[in-house]
């Protein structure tokens, strides 16, 4: 199985390829008395994608919202290049480097787009995602940057969203449900950008409602069921009947405890 970002040559390059950027050791985490994430761990190398499947249900948001420092681990380490940020506060990790596009996209509607790329904006010294960059990647910005979003269509949100975590200059990108509620046109456009994001040496980790996206996308895929991690590997690993069985809890397969 191929896929046009496991192709790519820039996907790995660079000074921090040898170790990974994003490090999950061994994550627990409760909803109250509900244990939403057991001992989920995970690794994501610069200039790559790491996709993160499920059901509804089995963790996935809530794996990225704890990485990104809104809901505090029972057990486990978050690490960003070496570094323990398990603790850190959630605006502390995106000044190290940590940015979440989150479900729902969350922008101020009442912000112009530029404004909201601005409320991101981080470590503009030591990275290069200005806003000016941003509308380098999605052209149409420049012109319409003092419109409200809530003016703008889904894609185009979604895509402000993205602008907005890439100007704080992130290390690890998180995206959650990335395609959710949006035309399939609109999708390919936006995962069509992911090659620019990853030859800067950036790792993602992405959830995605849509399997064969996800398969299609990431350097390794790795499959939650009520918050346990059921399958992880490269994509070409599996087959669909093996994906399949692990979504839904069917049969084991190969399986990380």
């Amino acid at each position: 199985m191929t896929g046009p970002f496991r192709d790519d040559p820039h996907r790995g390059a660079g000074p921090d390829a040898a170790s990974p950027v994003l490090e999950v050791r061994d994550l627990t985490v409760f909803h109250g008395q509900l244990r939403a994430l057991s001992g989920v761990s995970l690794q994501v190398d610069a200039g790559r994608v790491h996709a993160i499947i499920g059901a509804n249900g089995a963790g996935k948001s809530t794996l990225l919202r704890t990485i990104a420092g809104l809901h505090r681990p029972a057990e486990g380490a978050i690490l960003l290049d070496g570094e323990d940020v398990t603790r850190r506060s959630p605006h502390s990790r995106v000044d190290a480097g940590i940015a979440l596009v989150p479900e729902g996209r969350r922008l101020f509607p009442s912000l112009t787009v530029e404004e909201n790329i601005l409320v991101g904006q981080r470590r503009v010294a030591e990275r290069p995602w200005t806003p000016e960059r941003v509308y380098e990647l999605f052209p149409w910005m420049r012109e319409r940057r003092d419109q409200r979003t809530a003016q703008l269509s889904g894609g185009e949100q979604q895509a402000v969203a993205i602008g907005r975590a890439l100007a704080a200059n992130p290390r690890a990108l998180l995206l959650d449900e990335l395609s959710l509620g949006l035309a399939p046109v609109v999708v390919r456009q936006i995962y069509g950008l992911m090659p620019e994001l990853l030859s800067s040496g950036m790792a993602v980790l992405l959830v995605e409602q849509d399997v064969s996206q996800a398969v299609r996308t990431a350097s390794t895929v790795q499959c939650l069921l009520e918050g346990r991690t059921t399958l992880e590997g490269r994509p070409e690993e599996f087959t669909p009947e093996q994906i399949e069985a692990a979504y839904f809890g069917l049969a084991s397969s190969r399986a990380t405890e």
